[in-house]
């Protein structure tokens, strides 16, 4: 049984309004057939989400990173912004506040992805609150898994603890932050860990050539 027979009928008539937005996005790029699989598949690995009543709304901004990811590849879609990956484990602490301080500092200068080997129910809430702070809203992120199209998209690959389950492709440039995971602690420990991201994501940021917006 797939994730969409098993979805009430609200829930099936915002994804059938989610195929029509991607639709229009990607006109004379995907056609339906592309646009629906991979919505569809999108769907399928948020199924474990802890929020069911927002995964139509979810999978789409899922799918929609994974087919601008596949049209950058493909020669479709023509952009000189690099575009960097952050892989941890759950996809919950370390990426997600790595990715809420790169998009913070770089805006629309980096594309930033993030993705987990095993991803968590939700955000960690500790690190949400450690990142609300530092005036940075990670609130409207979600878990997820890393993809084929998200990993061969990055020009940057950025590891934090997924070991092995994390992607090797040649050609790409991996970075390895040895970060204390964040999972179970309360704001006080996170803190240090958020800062500590901070610090790399200027340093990566300087390594890019793109000055921070603060600057």
């Amino acid at each position: 049984m797939t994730a969409r027979t098993e979805m009430t009928l609200a829930q099936r008539h915002s994804l059938s309004e989610a195929v029509t937005r991607l639709q229009r996005t990607f006109e004379g790029v995907f056609g339906t057939e592309t646009v629906r699989r991979y919505l569809d598949d999108s769907l399928d690995k948020l199924r474990s989400a802890a929020y069911v009543g927002y995964v139509p709304l979810l999978a789409e901004r899922f799918a929609r990173e994974r087919l601008i990811a596949i049209a950058k590849m493909e020669g479709s879609l023509v952009s000189d912004t690099p575009t960097v990956l952050f892989l941890c484990v759950h996809n919950a602490g370390r990426s997600q506040m790595a990715a809420g301080w790169l998009r913070h500092l770089a805006g629309e200068r980096v594309t930033v992805l993030s993705g987990g080997s095993a991803p968590a129910e939700t955000i960690n809430p500790s690190a949400v609150e450690a990142m609300a702070e530092r005036g940075i809203d990670i609130t409207d992120q979600f878990p997820k898994p890393w993809t084929d199209e998200t990993v061969g998209v990055a020009d940057v690959i950025v590891t934090m603890g997924c070991g092995d389950a994390c992607p090797v492709l040649p050609g790409k440039r991996y970075l390895d932050w040895e970060l204390e995971d964040p999972a179970g602690q309360g704001v006080d420990a996170v803190r240090p860990i958020r800062d500590d991201i901070e610090r790399r994501v200027r340093g990566l940021l300087r390594d890019l050539e793109v000055p921070p917006s603060d600057a």
